[in-house]
């Protein structure tokens, strides 16, 4: 096992990749020498070079209908945009083009591209560069979306995204990329729609991804405490959803804990909530808790952000109202 961040783990699994495949190639702003905004592609430039490794204009429409050419031609790109919040000026390149050719060439087009973007609060970037909107994609057939909580997973769920005929949205932490952990040394692929149960629990079950993994975890500790056995299920992708995985834990704890960042209302949350409520509810003792940030832009002042940010005291509060 190599001890390894976050960060660490992306930048192996595309250097691996564009090592294996000649055909991978990555673009997008500051990529190139600087490395990235949060430096994932460092040292790629200086290996590849600018054909392979090329700097973008401030241009995310561009970036992204540059991706959807490239891969609808025969190329496996991996584009990056600075921030997730910036995907509202090329909604039609990724939602319209990128997400429905397959469909429309009746499954004979392939689209073998990603879509890195960095997510989520807690550094104090505020309202425009702080969000989390893994939601938006998911409720676009064609896409696969993928929130990787470890390095492990970093490394091999961005394998299985560049070797996927579809396009793929991964979605990564801002408050991750330093975050350390074990990855094999012969770690491979992991599959898309294959959660992970981190925890093994027998009253109730919390269902979350991303950064929220380590927050579930967490709480996961402090319930033991207080003697509440709580299995935390990673589900590392929401498109594919392994819903099975999650039915299979509340038949067996009866209770269900579903937490993400994202804003709660309109969440993958509810999405997650509505099939357990359709295929078990005959199993569940009480009423499906969702956690979620409140409905509002996220705030600038560090004070307002750290209450905008659910974490593992949320959880706890959730369960021990459950309980009561």
């Amino acid at each position: 096992m190599a001890q390894k961040t976050y960060m660490q783990a992306l930048n192996d699994a595309l250097r691996e990749e564009m090592e294996r495949d000649p055909d991978v190639l990555i673009f997008g702003e500051d990529v190139g020498q600087f490395g990235g905004c949060f430096g994932v592609t460092k040292g790629l430039y200086e290996q590849f070079g600018e054909k392979r490794v090329r700097d973008t204009p401030i241009t995310e429409s561009a970036i992204l209908g540059a991706a959807t050419g490239a891969a609808a031609t025969g190329l496996r790109p991996v584009c990056e945009l600075m921030f997730v919040d910036f995907i509202g000026v090329c909604m039609d390149q990724i939602f319209n083009q990128a997400a429905k050719m397959r469909y429309m060439f009746g499954g004979k087009a392939k689209i073998p591209m990603v879509l890195r973007a960095p997510q989520g609060a807690g550094i104090g970037a505020a309202a425009q560069h702080s969000q989390s909107l893994e939601a938006w994609f998911m409720h676009v057939p064609g896409l696969k979306v993928a929130l990787p909580a470890t390095p492990a997973d970093a490394y091999g769920l961005l394998l299985t995204a560049i070797r996927d005929d579809n396009p793929v949205v991964f979605l990564e932490h801002k408050m991750l990329y330093g975050v350390e952990g074990e990855v094999p040394e012969n770690a491979g692929p992991v599959p898309f729609g294959q959660a992970n149960i981190c925890r093994e629990g027998t009253d109730l079950t919390i269902a979350t991804y991303s950064q929220m993994v380590h927050s579930a975890l967490e709480a996961a500790e402090t319930l033991a405490g207080k003697g509440i056995s709580a299995e935390v299920i990673d589900l590392r992708t929401i498109a594919p959803l392994d819903i099975d995985t999650v039915l299979g834990s509340v038949k067996k704890t009866h209770n269900l804990v579903v937490a993400h960042e994202a804003v709660k209302s309109g969440g993958a949350g509810a999405e997650i909530a509505a099939l357990v409520a359709e295929k078990a509810i005959d199993y569940l003792d009480g009423p499906i808790m969702r956690i979620g940030a409140p409905f509002t832009p996220v705030p600038f002042s560090p004070l307002l952000e750290e209450a905008f940010i659910p974490g593992a005291e949320e959880i706890v509060a959730a369960v021990e109202k459950m309980q009561s």
